[in-house]
């Protein structure tokens, strides 16, 4: 619902934001289909309708494209866990890449990790905080531990929010998701607390560090404003590189 972007999102949900011209959603499908990727799966809930609609214009004006839609009627008592575990009516035991529908970022970040062999993470390093989800690696760059609530100083970044799942990966996450939602009712909390109950079962994912790859969460409006100056400085820099 985005309640911290308000004003903003009070008529439209945050995905339908614009900046540089184009909604996050048409850059998050833009970047996927750059990817090679020309099924999604889309779970929606605020404002549902809109999404809907907007993707099906997609779907017309660009050819190829299957779009399968799932709705989280209660959408305001739940976290993206649940909306993860409700993709699962599709996705379950096959590779997919998961997207946070909010997500700024340059396309080429998105084909990194969608192009990985084996289940994948994208990373950024800088100054962490209390609200970032950071991870923690081991020397082989696996994920060990990967929460809002480890310490800054132990983690090696940020995740952005781009996860490519093996099929092997996408088994064991179902089957976890199965437990949490159906039998602990844990439809509450951010997928990432599966991700780290998977870790002791031997499931986990390799850090791939997006780093130099522009990246940007948008959760206020002074964030809104911000993302649309450094878009702007972004293609700027592109030109001149040309």
């Amino acid at each position: 619902m985005a309640k911290r972007l308000r004003p903003l999102t009070d008529n439209q949900p945050k995905c339908l934001l614009k900046v540089g011209g184009k909604t996050l959603l048409e850059r998050t499908v833009d970047a996927m289909r750059q990817a090679g990727i020309m099924e999604f799966v889309v779970v929606t809930g605020y404002l549902a309708e809109q999404i809907r609609s907007f993707l099906e214009q997609y779907a017309l004006d660009h050819q190829g494209l299957t779009f399968h839609f799932l709705h989280n009627t209660d959408y305001a008592n739940n976290n993206n866990i649940y909306s993860l575990w409700m993709a699962g009516e599709i996705v379950r035991d096959r590779e997919f890449l998961l997207m946070d529908s909010d997500i700024l970022c340059d396309p080429a970040a998105v084909v990194r990790i969608a192009q990985e062999q084996g289940s994948a993470l994208a990373l950024n390093r800088h100054e962490l905080g209390e609200e970032e989800i950071k991870v923690i690696v081991d020397a082989e760059g696996h994920i060990t531990e990967i929460n809002k609530t480890c310490r800054p100083e132990d983690a090696m970044g940020e995740s952005v929010g781009i996860e490519h799942m093996s099929a092997a990966y996408s088994t064991a996450l179902y089957r976890e998701l199965d437990q949490m939602i159906l039998q602990e009712g844990l439809i509450d909390i951010f997928y990432e607390r599966a991700f780290e109950r998977l870790i002791p079962q031997g499931h986990t994912f390799r850090v791939v560090d997006t780093t130099d790859y522009f990246s940007y969460e948008l959760d206020t409006p002074e964030d809104f404003e911000r993302a649309q100056q450094l878009w702007k400085l972004k293609v700027e820099q592109q030109k001149n590189r040309k």
